[in-house]
């Protein structure tokens, strides 16, 4: 079968591989398109001295074979997954394995274009929305919607695939007031799902960073902000947190701290009453598997009851032969507010029909 490897560079190869087989747990894919991720052009860098590994996570095809121990899949599902990241076989190739607990149905008015734009991205959100930031779930009866709408949280970089997946998961929590900031795509992309009546606002940070800072703080209507989800983590996000992150309050016995979680490792510059975390969606193939488990397919069920959407996709042409355009993009910064995908029967070399 045809896979691309990618090395420092970026730089991609289209090679010739061995279909994989899958072990008792795991599902073999017939990719019929895959997406890409920041993390892709970033990694082979960080770690030169590895061979050049195929680092497609975001899987979107057609279940191929099923391991012994897999009862909810079968030859012929459609079906999307999340690969587990630097493992072999990810999904720029002809086919792909995925562990069974990050497999998840598509419905059938889901393309697979819009699935492949999901997984990766879509369980970033909910790991750094229900686990690192501790905010009630959907079906969590304890909570209330008076203390729940009453709970802001700002989602920086609202229009990032992380962002957009976030504000989606967090409204369908009914977490208001949905703080959002986000550039040039927000006002198309952002502003329709958000609730004024509940006080989302949008906060075009293009304005500085005074404007951000000030945005928020008005927003907030003198209330503490105990809840950040940082989606960009560079270029100054967390400094501008850093000023509206609200010191401890004590409630009774109680205390409450400030949380805040970044999609990027390393000090933040958030003060150290801030409880703070990166949100790492490896975890669900490590000590998360149930919560990666679970929310896969209660992402499913919002793509065909249609309160969860992809993020847009742009497909690249030539299937494989478009991931090397596709990182480049991402390490320059062009994509906005926009998942790459790849179709893999437009790769040369590759002979078959996806209908």
């Amino acid at each position: 079968m045809k896979e691309a490897v990618v090395g420092k560079g970026p730089k991609v190869e289209i090679i010739d591989t061995p279909i994989p087989e899958p072990n008792d747990d795991q599902v073999l894919i017939r990719v019929v398109v895959s997406g890409c991720n920041p993390k892709d052009w970033k990694l082979p860098g960080l770690q030169p001295d590895k061979p050049p590994l195929n680092q497609g996570d975001d899987i979107a095809g057609i279940v191929e074979k099923v391991g012994s121990r897999v009862w909810e899949f079968k030859p012929g599902d459609r079906v999307a997954a999340f690969h587990e990241m630097l493992a072999p076989h990810g999904s720029w190739a002809e086919y792909a394995v995925a562990w069974q607990h990050t497999t998840f149905h598509i419905p059938k008015e889901t393309t697979f274009e819009e699935a492949a734009a999901l997984p990766l991205a879509a369980m970033t959100a909910a790991v750094g929305l229900f686990s690192r930031l501790g905010l009630p779930e959907p079906w969590a009866k304890s909570v209330p919607d008076e203390e729940r709408q009453n709970t802001p949280l700002v989602i920086y970089g609202a229009s990032s695939a992380v962002g957009y997946y976030a504000l989606q998961l967090a409204k369908r929590s009914n977490i208001h007031p949905l703080i959002c900031i986000a550039g040039r795509a927000g006002g198309d992309r952002i502003a329709p799902l958000l609730d004024n009546a509940k006080g989302d606002v949008l906060i075009d940070y293009r304005e500085g960073e005074q404007a951000v800072v000030e945005g928020i703080k008005k927003a907030l209507g003198g209330r503490p902000l105990l809840h950040a989800f940082d989606a960009v983590s560079e270029k100054g996000t967390p400094e501008h947190l850093a000023q509206v992150l609200s010191q401890p309050i004590k409630k009774g016995d109680q205390e409450q701290r400030a949380k805040a979680t970044f999609v990027l490792f390393g000090k933040m510059g958030v003060p150290d009453y801030v409880d703070q975390s990166t949100t790492m969606v490896g975890s669900v193939h490590q000590d998360e598997k149930d919560f990666g488990y679970v929310w896969f397919r209660y992402m499913a069920r919002g793509l065909q009851e249609g309160w969860f959407k992809a993020q847009r996709q742009e497909v690249l042409p030539g299937g494989l032969a478009g991931v090397q355009e596709g990182l480049e993009r991402l390490r320059d910064g062009k994509a906005s507010a926009v998942k790459y995908v790849y179709r893999i029967r437009e790769t040369e070399g590759v002979e078959r029909s996806d209908e």
